[in-house]
């Protein structure tokens, strides 16, 4: 079974940065691709990036290109999303997710383990 805990965020301004992070237990941390999500009020779990289990490799939705970064440290069990210039429609619920294919997805049917989430605010 795998452990999935993130953190990091947190009520902020809009246009400045936050940094999320996932911490990941129970398994081999680098046999997993790992994705964040989110989910805003009302709203369907949207993809916001993945990235390789070497992360040598990334994916990013559209809307935050250009704007967020996902890393990972494999001897950390830890992976990163950066997020600066945040905006407004970022405010969302951000949720990281573990599976065990080769590549990194953007669908979200993919990932079979998932963190509680952490809420992030954007305000205006």
């Amino acid at each position: 079974q795998v452990q999935l805990v993130e953190s990091g965020g947190g009520l902020v301004q809009a246009g400045g940065s936050l940094r999320l992070s996932c911490a990941v237990s129970g398994r081999t941390f680098s046999n997993y691709i790992m994705g964040w999500f989110r989910q805003a009020p009302g709203k369907e779990r949207e993809f916001v990036a993945a990235i390789s289990r070497s992360g040598g490799r990334t994916l990013y939705a559209d809307s935050v290109k250009g704007r967020f970064t996902m890393s990972r440290v494999n001897a950390k069990n830890t992976v990163y999303l950066q997020m600066n210039s945040l905006k407004p429609e970022d405010t969302a619920i951000y949720y990281c997710a573990a599976d065990q294919r080769f590549f990194p997805s953007p669908d979200v049917s993919t990932y079979d383990y998932w963190g509680q989430g952490t809420q992030v605010t954007v305000s205006s």
